[in-house]
């Protein structure tokens, strides 16, 4: 991908006067082809949309373009501004709609000509329009949460500055970059603030500011189509320097009754194809390409064959203001009409997905939390109701769609070549597993039913899960993960609990009981406890091992054993076999988070990093100690990184052959610090947790059979889910989970072998109980686990500091 959104990697520009010559003399067909390809190559299937209120905070203006109707005198019932109610009131219905975008529109500095203006702001306070317009769009954000875009004419560099503060993207049309225009009988003749020279240097000032913008031309004016591609090269050019244009609106002169231009010839319809067609072609595949759809109402089809990929915004509420005799096509519509092209119609904010998934870059601190928990991972608006761990939204969340109509576009065949790689066993590249993740529509049924399909063929039928107790023995913990609400310090007792630090009592007490509830596995991980060295960690399995010898020991994550082996100042290999003598079974494959340093960098700095957890399970797989892998997703990262974790995952098993199951992890946004400042996204949405498991089945094959899905993060409906797009296992029945449930989880610290196995028939599946390792577990654990009483009050040993704690180790380790 290209360092700036919005432009195409490894696009070969033409010279430009070559270009504009093939632009000139080539057919509209076969350049309609030609920008189709590319639209395709760039976006795919894909046509968006922002769902948007239209605030026309005045229709005043200093200027007098002669074809705009926006622009009116002040009449006798015509105040010069919206109130401050009024403006609330829009936005309320907007937000009532599930709108996500205010679209704020005024004419050019309307003080200056009209005195009604003044005097209005002199009223209420304002210095300027400009004035008025932040109030306004602070107002709106913070009572409706909306995401304000503002076209405000010609702004100072300092106002756009200030308004970068209230306004998730803005804009303003270039319109023509033709000095001739402004010319006495040209369209901007009288309209200072058309100017082309002022409305460039208003564009790359926001290029610098790094602010979403939107631009584009208007065309029928009376411009040549030369003067339209000089404009269209004036704005790549600039975008080429900032990689901020979102997009290109390429919007088609109206003649309307009552204004100069009223009986000026509108363009046909070949020139507006023909200019779209040249818009793509400048820009490249990846530049959004926008046409209003209200102003080609019959002509859908061919808007999409030019090369399109954006209808703009759309209001279910508002009308639009600059063109009133033009009504917004329902969204349903849309929707049809997109789907009778082979596109399918996507909502999107204001600011569209690349410049959002860069936030720290694009937006003002003050908007990033606003637009991050709107978000998936693409950088596309969440669907759904679903929030990880929680008990909202219903099994149609999670539903994989029916095949719509327009399977087999362009998307889906690429997604099916893909899948045909996988099945084939082969590694697929970073690309293609990121084209897995972003499937959507056809392609999304795909992926899912393929997954489906291959753990059928794979590991048939049965689900499986292993009866289990989590013992979580501390949770101090000297490392200050973001997305970690579990751990304590000494002064975190407002937060959920004060801090613990088991004493052996508690920890064979609890391993007792599991296994007399039929567990043959205790899993066991806890915080980072400063006393904490290596010989902790070997006297806790040696007390499981010595309470109940058949217990299977899983424990330790690999940050516990690179922390275990630095403190005793032994290799890796040397501690793992300690370990391994002392009793420990397997390793979980947890602290691997997102395998990828970059994002480590921001959610766990002080963590091990991706070679230091890979260097861990290389060392214990070589030992014979198996282990889980996991990754915990949905945060900050996005699928580039998952595409790097799933393969850092495969190609360490093609050499160790040491993972006994992959475990999607599922980031609950709850009580996590990171979202709680503001810093994370509201968790994956039900179609991510879906993908995660299919594409993992999909992109380990054959290497790791088991893919396993959290009850704990995806409660029943996501189960039934996740079992129906690759997922075989479902983990453990845990008897104390606490991870999750300190995150905000919300489906209990226990499902039992009979709740488990009715989930899994639900899903038409065959249940069945495990080791740890996979085998059949022992029919004598099993009767016993159906017949568990509930647990006893666990004890939540108070924190031992360190000269005490000191004297319990040695004390252990003398015995």
């Amino acid at each position: 991908m290209s360092a700036l959104p919005g432009i195409w990697p490894g696009h070969a520009r033409r010279d430009d006067a070559v270009l504009a010559a093939e632009l000139l003399n080539t057919p509209l067909t076969a350049l309609m082809t030609e920008a189709r390809d590319l639209r395709d190559a760039g976006h795919g299937d894909t046509l968006s949309y922002s769902r948007k209120v239209f605030i026309p905070l005045t229709q005043l203006c200093r200027d007098v373009c002669h074809y705009c109707t926006y622009s009116r005198a002040p009449g006798h019932e015509r105040r010069a501004y919206l109130s401050a109610e009024e403006v609330l009131e829009i936005a309320r219905a907007g937000q009532m709609a599930a709108c996500d975008e205010a679209l704020f529109t005024l004419g050019d500095r309307p003080e200056d000509r009209w005195a009604i203006a003044r005097e209005a702001l002199d009223r209420m306070g304002y210095a300027s329009t400009l004035d008025y317009l932040h109030a306004s769009c602070t107002s709106v954000i913070e009572h409706t949460g909306l995401l304000p875009h503002v076209n405000a004419g010609l702004m100072s560099r300092d106002w756009l500055l200030r308004m970068r503060d209230v306004s998730v993207s803005m804009g303003i049309m270039l319109e023509n970059i033709s000095e001739r225009l402004t010319q006495r009988g040209q369209a901007h003749f009288g309209s200072p603030d058309k100017h082309p020279a002022r409305r460039m240097a208003m564009i790359e000032q926001a290029g610098e500011l790094a602010i979403p913008f939107t631009s584009g031309i208007l065309i029928g004016i009376g411009e040549t189509r030369q003067e339209r591609i000089d404009s269209l090269f004036a704005l790549r050019d600039v975008h080429l320097r900032h990689g901020h244009l979102q997009e290109i609106i390429v919007q088609n002169f109206r003649a309307k009754p009552n204004t100069p231009m009223h009986a000026a010839p509108e363009p046909d319809f070949d020139d507006l194809c023909w200019t779209i067609a040249a818009a793509r072609i400048i820009f490249g595949a990846h530049m959004n390409i926008q046409a209003p759809p209200n102003l080609s109402a019959s002509n859908y089809g061919h808007l999409v064959a030019a090369g399109i990929n954006d209808w703009g915004g759309i209001s279910p509420v508002t009308r639009d203001h600059v063109n009133p005799e033009a009504a917004w096509p329902q969204i349903q519509i849309l929707e049809a009409q997109s789907a009778a092209n082979g596109k399918r119609l996507a909502k999107r904010l204001a600011i569209y997905p690349d410049w959002a998934r860069a936030s720290e870059k694009w937006l003002a601190p003050g908007l990033r939390s606003a637009v991050r928990k709107r978000l998936d991972a693409r950088g596309w608006p969440r669907t759904g109701e679903w929030v990880s761990g929680g008990t909202a939204g219903t099994a149609d969340c999670f539903a994989a769609p029916a095949l719509p109509p327009l399977a087999d576009g362009v998307d889906d065949r690429k997604v099916a070549r893909i899948i045909d790689h996988c099945l084939a066993g082969k590694r697929p590249s970073v690309e293609q597993i990121e084209t897995l993740f972003g499937a959507t529509g056809a392609a999304l049924h795909r992926v899912v039913q393929s997954a489906d399909r291959l753990r059928r063929e794979t590991v048939g039928d049965t689900v499986r899960y292993v009866v289990n107790r989590n013992i979580n023995y501390t949770n101090v913990c000297t490392l200050k993960c973001g997305f970690c609400a579990f751990s304590k310090g000494k002064a975190a007792d407002h937060l959920r609990g004060a801090p613990y630090d088991l004493d052996e009592r508690e920890i064979r007490r609890r391993v007792a009981e599991a296994w007399t509830r039929g567990a043959t596995e205790v899993c066991m991980q806890g915080g980072i406890h400063p006393d904490y060295d290596g010989h902790t960690y070997l006297n806790i399995v040696r007390m499981v091992k010595d309470e109940r010898p058949n217990m299977h020991v899983h424990a330790f994550s690999p940050l516990e054993v690179w922390h275990g082996a630095s403190t005793l100042k032994v290799s890796l290999r040397q501690y793992l076999d300690m370990l391994k003598a002392a009793g420990l079974g397997t390793l979980p494959g947890t602290a691997a988070e997102i395998l990828d340093d970059s994002i480590r960098a921001q959610i766990c700095p002080d963590k091990v990093t991706t070679e230091q957890w890979l260097a861990v399970m290389r060392n214990a797989h070589e030992a014979g100690i198996r282990s889980t892998a996991t990754i915990m997703f949905g945060h900050v990262e996005q699928p580039v990184h998952w595409a790097h974790h799933l393969l850092a995952i495969r190609d360490l098993q093609v050499e160790t052959g040491g993972f006994t199951e992959f475990v999607p992890l599922s980031f609950i946004p709850t009580e996590a610090p990171l979202f709680l400042k503001g810093g994370a996204r509201l968790g994956p949405s039900a179609r991510e947790a879906l993908l995660m498991h299919a594409v993992a089945r999909l992109v380990l094959h054959p290497h790791i059979t088991n893919i396993q899905a959290s009850w704990v993060k995806l409660g029943p409906e996501g189960v039934r889910a996740c079992l129906a797009a690759g997922a075989n296992d479902l983990g453990g029945t845990l008897m104390n989970e606490s991870i999750s449930r300190a995150a905000g989880g919300c489906h209990g610290q226990e499902l039992g072998p009979a709740a488990l196995d009715s989930m899994i028939r639900a899903s038409h599946r065959t249940p069945a109980q495990r080791t740890t390792l996979y085998a059949s577990a022992d029919p004598t654990q099993q009767a016993v686990s159906y017949l568990a009483q509930d647990v006893a009050p666990i004890v939540l040993t108070p924190v031992v500091y360190a000269r005490t704690r000191r004297a319990r180790i040695e004390s252990l380790e003398g015995s």
